[in-house]
């Protein structure tokens, strides 16, 4: 056998060996960044998940040391959103700035991969498992869990990442994205922060108690705090439950007390804290009076009559990431 079939033979295996070792779960194996790691600044990546290509976008800070792990924060858009319109509503590359940590921005999947996202005529959109007829990657049954755990793999070799301080985020059918990934992927991700969202699973048990952070207004229309069937325009976008079952149902799985402690109150804004619960964990509530269907302190993207009204009595994005640090996967 010549020398450069032997290579090849022995390639194939070691290669097929490698990715099954990668891909069999989220800490089986330490990150090994690039010689030449992307610059500071924006970057996009491709990869094939489920048979579909997706594409991810990453703010690296100027801080960024390939010789230190850094953490990292997945924020997920809202439905008809992208990745960049993200960025620019929560601030999320600006605190990546301050802080040192890597800001990453997935996009969802459009009924059109040809066409630019729009958001009423190709909106981006998650299978978040609820089922929605409604939602076009629920109705199309994207492999969103494959996909995000494939772009944490996929970080792992482009960056040093820091794999006990990855996080998730999102804003409506992104925060229900946020709920999703915690639930299926608790070994990946430290702690998850939704904000406007509905976790629609109805499993009983987790496989690690996730850390849960949640954030909605009193007066968000598509995320009504009493619950009820939800519309955009004439569709229906499903019937959401109260909030306070949702709170309760985390309550519950994370083995947290019943009985909250208040953290703050002021100027219509209360935060409340159930825990410490299984592993330390807890399960945190945000929420804000006569504020709708917005990120709290972000810029809003579509209309009042929509949404409802913005508010900036808290920032999000700030909360959320004293609340990250504050809970490292054990």
């Amino acid at each position: 056998m010549t020398q450069r079939r032997l290579e090849r033979a022995i390639s194939v295996p070691v290669a097929s060996l490698f990715v099954c070792f990668c891909t069999a779960g989220c800490l089986s194996y330490e990150s090994a960044p690039q010689p030449q790691p992307p610059r500071p600044g924006r970057h996009t990546f491709a990869l094939e998940a489920g048979g579909v290509e997706r594409s991810y976008v990453v703010h690296v800070p100027a801080s960024y040391d390939p010789a230190t792990p850094s953490p990292v924060v997945i924020m997920f858009h809202g439905g008809g959103g992208t990745a960049r319109g993200a960025m620019w509503q929560t601030g999320w590359t600006d605190k990546a700035e301050e802080e040192g940590f890597l800001a990453v921005f997935p996009e969802g999947t459009r009924a059109d991969p040809t066409w630019p996202a729009r958001f009423l005529y190709n909106p981006q959109t998650w299978n978040d498992g609820s089922g929605r007829i409604n939602l076009g990657a629920a109705r199309r049954q994207v492999a969103e869990v494959e996909f995000v755990r494939a772009m944490i793999e996929d970080l792992c070799v482009r960056f040093a990442v820091d794999r006990r301080r990855i996080f998730a985020t999102g804003f409506s059918n992104g925060a229900s994205m946020a709920f999703r990934v915690g639930r299926e992927l608790p070994k990946c991700l430290a702690a998850i922060a939704p904000v406007a969202g509905n976790d629609w699973s109805q499993q009983s048990t987790i496989e690690r108690p996730v850390p849960v952070l949640y954030i909605t207004g009193t007066s968000d229309p598509l995320n009504p705090i009493e619950g009820g069937e939800i519309w955009v325009g004439s569709l229906s976008f499903g019937e959401k439950p109260p909030l306070r079952d949702l709170i309760q149902k985390w309550v519950r799985l994370l083995g947290c007390p019943p009985d909250p402690r208040v953290l703050y109150d002021k100027d219509g804004v209360k935060g409340i804290a159930y825990g410490p619960g299984k592993d330390r964990s807890e399960v945190v509530l945000y929420t804000i009076e006569g504020m709708g269907h917005t990120w709290p302190g972000g810029t809003c993207l579509l209309p009042r009559r929509m949404v409802g009204e913005t508010s900036d009595k808290i920032e999000a994005t700030d909360v959320i990431w004293e609340f990250f640090q504050r809970h490292p996967l054990k």
